[in-house]
């Protein structure tokens, strides 16, 4: 897989049928140059191979024997303590490791899942992201974070709750599944959210470049790129992107502070001339 072409797909057509392993593990190689990325998919494989002989019987017994196999043989985790840990983000560390975040891990589940013949789509609440397997009008939803619990309505809503502190409603088009796109999207998000609390602009850098393949019109990709490039010493390519945020944004809160580093980059363009 391409990524470029990957996430140029996703731009266009968010529910293109693409794998989330081997997506996962481009995304992966922009941290990891010398990731192998077949080797990797080989051991997912194996892994769907290892977890057929517990997905048998009814749908209930198929979900459940998923959820054993996953978190009790393998111990797939939740990352409590390192929560914000990049690792916990890239694939091919959570599958070395076994731990990772809610995203992550229900990357790992709809991995495995999809190979074994069930249906586990990807479901963003606010603050927290689960999965649901569905068969025909049937849907079963787990939270892969905390051992691939069986969650109900309510669990949702209380989940939310304590994730973001917001209440919400987790009605049926709350819980519909979500785009491969927005995933991605969430995914680099995450990882976009750490290294800027790091201060790791380099690495921001790159994954809001990421972010931009998916969605080249948003306005706060283009503002928090200029300022990252401000950082990495790149003020000429800040520019264009502070502009556009400006011109896109004419009234928004933060305009006087992005004047302001739009005069930076200029003043350390000149200064570089």
């Amino acid at each position: 897989m391409n990524l470029d072409a990957a996430l140029e797909l996703l731009s266009r057509h968010p529910t293109a049928p693409l794998d989330i392993a081997e997506l996962s593990l481009c995304l992966a190689r922009d941290e990891y140059s010398q990731l192998d990325i077949e080797g990797w998919l080989g051991e997912i494989n194996a892994m769907a191979q290892d977890a057929r002989r517990f997905v048998r019987g009814n749908f209930d017994a198929q979900v459940a024997g998923l959820c054993r196999y996953l978190f009790h043989e393998l111990g797939f985790r939740g990352n409590m303590q390192e929560y914000y840990d990049a690792r916990n983000s890239y694939l091919n560390q959570v599958l070395e490791r076994r731990t990772g975040i809610p995203i992550s891990l229900a990357a790992v589940t709809m991995a495995i899942g999809n190979r074994v013949g069930l249906n586990v789509e990807g479901v963003g609440l606010p603050g927290h992201f689960i999965v649901k397997v569905v068969s025909g009008e049937r849907e079963i939803l787990l939270d892969p974070f905390h051992g691939g619990r069986r969650l109900t309505t309510v669990d949702c809503e209380n989940l939310v709750h304590q994730a973001a502190g917001i209440e919400f409603q987790a009605t049926a088009t709350a819980l519909a599944a979500i785009p491969l796109a927005a995933m991605t999207q969430r995914m680099l998000t995450n990882l976009k959210g750490i290294y800027l609390k790091d201060e790791d602009f380099p690495r921001a850098v790159r994954v809001i470049q990421r972010l931009r393949q998916l969605d080249d019109r948003d306005p706060l990709q283009h503002r928090d790129l200029g300022v990252c490039l401000i950082y990495v010493q790149q003020p000429g390519k800040a520019i264009g992107h502070l502009e556009t945020y400006l011109r896109a944004l004419p009234h928004a809160e933060d305009v006087e502070v992005v004047r302001t580093f739009l005069k930076q980059a200029r003043g350390l363009l000149a200064s570089m001339n």
